[in-house]
Order: structure tokens, then C-alpha cells, then sequence
């Protein structure tokens, strides 16, 4: 694809991002669902496209809409292309859509010129990546590997309709999810297109870098507990500050993990201290603790360290210190010769590459558990993510499409053997 082609069909991809954005619950900011009326418009749209870039379209039983183009022979194998329609609430445009959208120009490209490649390529815009409406994740994609718990049909919303009925009520049978479950045999690999999501290509001043991994991440709730006391009373070598300890923690925390890793990333993100008055020394703080990173074993060691601190720092004040992990869920590394691939396409389009890991979930989690996995990063404006601000430029959109389109072909003609 030169780069005139290029140019133009990045200018479709933004303004079907715009079309896309269009489709919200509420005219003031972008919120788009699992199984709403939005979601339906969406994939109507998404399908028209897709149908005039020469595929063949349908609806599967969990509601992700699907385009097949064939290879040179009709019922070949396929590499499947996609990413996720749906979005948070006050969303940005790109998170998901680009992705889909770059893969049907992609398409679009061998279908004009009536090329045919020795694999069939699929598309899949993903239902519900985000889990926005049912806090349950990964939703369209865990149908198409036929991974979906049987709880999730119970599972209720906000308003307590459960995703068996919001199912019924857009016409969907929760009785035939499994249908859109597919063979192992059907697909040999997936590459998905994304927003990095961070900051990292644009302080490289690069548009385009391959993703090595999807972090793994353990999720805990801790809690230092100490004795409340009087403000203006207890004398400073007497207390058993919990807050005290907890902030004592959260600098070690901020300054040991880059420390083991650069790619390692440690937050605390909520703080409760009680009983919460401004002339009580905090008795008891309750704080998270979230760690992430591209490989299990260090991020372990990290958390390992991170704990066998918060206790020394509580003994070391008279306190007591306790971590509970309610969530863990792995890494997701990224297939070595689909790494290759793209990074080879990306260097031909600009120059060099980076890799990089993706410290946020996708839809290639749950991919990665049937099939070899790849992901093409595109710069957003400033790592802003899930936020109306949410910004790519053409330019660096007619270099994704360049190299995506050179990647499949690669993939295409490699794994066809």
C-alpha cells in the first residue's frame, strides 16, 4: 500500500470513528453497551461496512458482529483481524473502534484490487470488551473461544436485568451461546490494532509499536491496624499511627518498583483511614494494592517484596499488617513470529520499532487462550484513554493501515504452509 492509498483510507477510518461516536445512549459524551439498542446500530453499521469491503457478514450468538473474506480457496483457514465496539461511559472514539476499522480498510485494500491471500481473513468487532454495563469482561470474546461460566447468564446489571434477559430482549437466544463458539481448527492466528493507551510511543516520537505482552495483574486489599489516640495527647514516640505506616508503605511501593523493573507498575489507589477525625491519630487504614507486568515471575517477586515490607513496617511500629488478593489474572505474551511480523512491518513504515507491553486488558486475553496472539500499538495524544479526549492523528492512522496491511500479508503467506 503506498502512501496515497494509505492516506485516504485513514481518512475513512476517522470519519467512522466519528460515524461510530455518533451511536451513544446520551447525546453529550459517548456510552455504547452490551446488548443496548446502541450496540445493535453499531454492528448494523459496522456490518454495512464490512459488506462493502466484499465480505461475507453475520451476527454470532453473543452478539459480535463478524465478516469473513475468503482466501484462494473458498473454505481456507483464517487470520483473524479485530478488536471491541463497545466503550466505557464518556468514552473516547478510538479505544476498540480503530481497531476494527483499520482491519476492514485492510481488507478493503486486497478487495479493490482483487487479490485473494492463501488465508481467509475474518473480522470481529467484540460485543463487550470493556464490561461497562454487566462488570463482567471480555464477554464477546470469551464466546467466540466458548469460554463463557455459565453464572454470566444470571449475571444482573444495574438495573437487575440479567445478561440471559438483555439477551431475549434484542433477540438472542442464551440458550445458543455456544453456537458462537468456534473450532480450533478455524483460525490460525489473531492480530488486533490498538490505541496504546499511554505515553510511551510519544515520548519515542514513533506512531506505531509492537505489543510483547499483555500485563499480568494481582489485585489486593491490605489494611495496617494500629490504635487510635488522642491528637493532642499521646506523644509522638508513643503511637501506633496506621496511617503513618501506610504512607511509610506507599513510598517504598512508588520507589522499589521501578526498581525491580521498568515495565513493572505498582498503585495504590484507595485509602480509608479510621476513625477519620482531624484530632485522631488513624487506629486502622484500609488501602489497595494493584500490580501489574508483562511477566508472572517478576511481577511475583515484586509483590513478595512489597508485602515482606508492610509487615516489617508495621512490626517496627507496633502494628499488625494484612493483605488479602481478591483478584490475579496472568500475562498474555504476545506470539514470537507475530511479534516479528509486525515489527517488521513497522520498521519498513517508519523506520525503527518499539516494543513495548500493554499495561491494559484486550480482547486478545481471551484470544490468547485458543490462538497465537499479536498486537499492533498506534500513539494517542498524551496516553489519554477512556476520556473524550482521546485523540490520533490521520498520519499516524495511514501508517497503522501501511503496516497492518503488510503484516497480514506476511502472516497470510507464512502460516498458510
Amino acid at each position: 500500500m503506498n502512501a496515497s492509498a494509505a492516506a485516504m483510507a485513514a481518512e475513512r477510518v476517522m470519519s467512522r470513528c466519528d460515524a461510530l461516536a455518533e451511536i451513544s445512549e446520551t447525546p453529550e459524551y459517548l456510552t455504547r453497551v452490551y446488548l443496548s439498542p446502541e450496540h445493535l446500530r453499531a454492528n448494523a453499521l459496522v456490518g454495512k461496512w464490512m459488506k462493502g469491503a466484499g465480505m461475507q457478514v453475520w451476527q454470532d450468538g453473543v452478539g459480535n458482529i463478524c465478516g469473513r473474506y475468503e482466501g484462494q480457496e473458498t473454505g481456507a483457514k483464517a487470520l483473524l483481524l479485530g478488536s471491541h465496539l463497545d466503550t466505557v461511559r464518556n468514552a473516547g472514539r478510538y479505544d476498540g473502534m480503530l481497531g476494527v476499522l483499520t482491519a476492514i480498510e485492510t481488507v478493503q485494500y486486497l478487495h479493490d484490487r482483487g487479490e485473494r491471500l492463501p488465508l481467509a481473513i475474518e473480522i470481529i468487532g467484540f460485543a463487550d470488551e470493556e464490561g461497562t454495563r454487566f462488570g463482567i469482561t471480555l464477554l464477546g470474546s470469551r464466546g467466540v473461544t466458548g469460554t463463557w461460566p455459565e453464572s454470566w447468564i444470571t449475571h444482573p446489571d444495574g438495573n437487575s436485568i440479567t445478561v440471559g434477559q438483555a439477551m431475549r430482549d434484542i433477540g438472542l437466544n442464551p440458550d445458543r451461546i455456544w453456537q458462537a463458539a468456534r473450532d480450533a481448527e478455524d483460525f490460525v492466528s489473531y492480530l488486533e490494532l490498538h490505541i496504546e493507551q499511554g505515553p510511551c510511543l510519544e515520548q519515542e516520537q514513533l506512531a506505531l509499536g509492537v505489543v510483547t505482552a499483555i500485563n499480568g495483574a494481582r489485585r489486593l486489599n491490605c489494611r495496617f491496624t494500629g490504635e487510635a489516640g488522642h491528637a493532642g495527647t499521646v506523644p509522638m514516640s508513643y503511637r501506633k499511627d496506621a496511617l503513618g505506616a501506610a504512607a511509610e508503605w506507599m513510598v517504598f511501593i512508588e520507589q522499589r518498583t521501578p526498581q525491580h523493573s521498568p515495565q513493572l507498575v505498582a498503585t495504590v489507589g484507595t485509602l480509608q483511614c479510621h476513625p477519620g477525625a482531624v484530632n485522631v491519630i488513624p487506629g486502622d487504614v484500609a488501602l489497595t494494592l494493584d500490580v501489574r507486568g508483562p511477566e508472572d515471575q517478576a511481577l511475583a517477586e515484586l509483590l513478595s517484596e512489597l508485602l515482606t515490607q508492610g509487615e516489617a513496617i508495621a512490626l517496627s511500629r507496633g502494628l499488625s499488617f494484612s493483605a488479602e488478593e481478591y483478584y490475579q489474572i496472568p500475562a498474555t505474551r504476545c506470539d514470537d513470529a507475530l511479534q516479528a511480523a509486525l515489527t517488521q512491518a513497522v520498521n519498513s513504515v517508519q523506520g525503527r520499532s518499539l516494543s513495548l507491553p500493554s499495561g491494559a486488558g484486550h480482547d486478545a486475553i481471551a484470544v490468547a487462550e485458543r490462538w497465537p496472539v499479536g498486537m499492533l500499538f498506534v500513539r494517542c495524544d498524551r496516553g489519554i484513554s477512556h476520556h473524550p479526549a482521546e485523540s490520533v492523528t490521520t498520519q499516524d492512522v495511514a501508517q497503522a493501515v501501511q503496516a497492518y496491511v503488510q503484516a497480514v500479508n506476511a502472516v497470510a503467506c507464512s502460516q498458510s504452509a
